[in-house]
């Protein structure tokens, strides 16, 4: 797990004890081999009875399994739901009998289904073991960061259920009308964020689903607009990252798309160019500000997400698999299914992925989603009093221009990494080396 999914963990932890002292009960930790720790708990609390819900990660799949196996045959009934998701994934095919591999057919098919109602848990006490097991402390986890750099994702962020449940109810009412196209602005409060909380099991798609049903009720359609349209088909991508993960486990490490095992990355012999990307310095702004965002909060916009994961695999020409490591240290919503799904989307290699010929100009989305230059003012002071005319391209503004900003290029700001046009040709290059010349490009 990485170092924002370890800062979550705790508090979510925390909170889930502080929720479960309430009604009696408590939070019970233990580190060691799983099969072994819940064998031990059966004895020391005389369980009968064993349920959990389940996940559908590669090795927790292999993990849950041992431990099913091994309770069944020592008599003790073990039973796992689906909570984390709307669809099991090996329930949905397409009509010959095999896993989609396109988002749209795969959600049309999933929308002819019934989505179950959310559990709704109105016990005001649950039942204690007549002796509890030992427990570590929550703090001998050693979730939290050493080096206190995590003040911006506590200022973001309130782990736990009652957090999730605000957010969504927030969300539903103020920003879900306009969700279709308020999603793009990354100025505006205008996604759900709720991809942590739904990540660490705090709230479930199906609470997320009935809230949704639930705001639709006064019109009388479902989905009532069509930004709650679009919100739930990004619920449906959610599920179909997790539908590609459990028919494709090789698929974090390695491309779907065979052929893309042999394309040509670029040489970052001494990691310069990684680093950069990384701290936000490649001198193109939208980019810099995303990175930036998500090493203060855990957390990018979408839209931006597309853009910088774009420039490293096709600006920059290196390896997808170094933004979905950093991503995976970074976000606080880091999941293997959708952090996968995502990177091999933007690199081209996987599922429903954006052709590699398709390369995000970064002066083009800054100008078209952030047009007054709100966001990059944010996340990159150091541009905060040039004119929105030249946020987005600062090397492009006269001298005077950036004079009365007080920018110095090179300095307190760096000038552009790579040349857009160059870096688009060579990727273009590697591309039709690989695939053939009948690429077609679209910024």
């Amino acid at each position: 797990m990485g170092e924002a999914g370890r800062w979550w963990l705790h508090h979510a932890l925390a909170a889930l004890d502080a929720s479960l002292r309430e009604r009696g009960s408590r939070l019970v930790i233990a580190r060691g081999s799983a099969a072994e720790v819940v064998r031990a708990w059966v004895k020391a609390t005389g369980a009968g009875a064993v349920f959990w819900n389940r996940r559908y990660e590669p090795a927790v799949i292999a993990r849950d399994a041992t431990i099913k196996a091994e309770l069944l045959a020592s008599g003790v009934e073990a039973k796992s739901f689906c909570g984390a998701l709307l669809f099991e994934p090996h329930l949905i095919q397409n009509k010959q009998g095999k896993p989609f591999q396109v988002f749209t057919p795969y959600w049309k098919h999933c929308l002819t289904l019934p989505v179950p109602p959310a559990v709704k848990f109105t016990e005001k006490t649950i039942a204690a073991p007549a002796t509890w097991p030992k427990s570590l402390e929550l703090a001998e986890l050693e979730l939290r960061p050493k080096i206190k750099w995590d003040a911006g994702l506590a200022a973001t962020w309130q782990p736990g259920e009652e957090g999730a449940a605000a957010r969504l109810k927030t969300f539903v009412a103020r920003a879900m009308g306009n969700y279709a196209d308020a999603r793009n602005l990354p100025d505006r409060d205008g996604t759900s964020m709720l991809s942590p909380w739904l990540h660490f099991g705090e709230i479930g798609p199906r609470q997320v689903w009935a809230a949704v049903a639930a705001e639709s009720k006064a019109s009388g359609v479902f989905p009532s607009s069509n930004g709650a349209r679009v919100f739930l088909s990004e619920i449906g991508w959610r599920e179909f990252a997790h539908h590609l993960l459990f028919h494709f486990p090789h698929t974090p490490e390695r491309p779907l798309r065979v052929d893309f095992e042999k394309f040509r990355w670029a040489e970052d012999a001494d990691g310069k160019k990684l680093r950069a990307w990384q701290r936000g310095q490649t001198g193109y702004p939208i980019v810099d500000a995303g990175m930036r965002q998500l090493y203060a909060t855990g957390w990018m916009h979408n839209r931006v997400r597309m853009v910088v994961a774009s420039f490293l695999v096709k600006h920059l020409r290196l390896n997808w698999t170094h933004g979905a490591a950093w991503f995976w240290d970074t976000l606080v919503d880091a999941d293997l299914a959708s952090n996968t799904l995502g990177w091999q989307w933007s690199a081209g290699c996987g599922a429903d992925a954006a052709p590699y010929f398709r390369v995000f100009a970064p002066v083009l989305q800054g100008t078209r989603f952030d047009a007054d230059g709100d966001y990059v003012r944010r996340w990159v002071p150091e541009l905060a009093k040039l004119p929105a005319e030249h946020i987005h391209a600062p090397w492009e503004a006269p001298a005077a221009v950036l004079a009365r900003a007080g920018v110095e290029l090179g300095k307190n700001y760096p000038g552009p990494m790579v040349n857009h046009a160059k870096a688009r040709d060579e990727a273009l290059a590697a591309f039709k080396a690989l695939r053939g010349p009948e690429a077609v490009v679209a910024d």
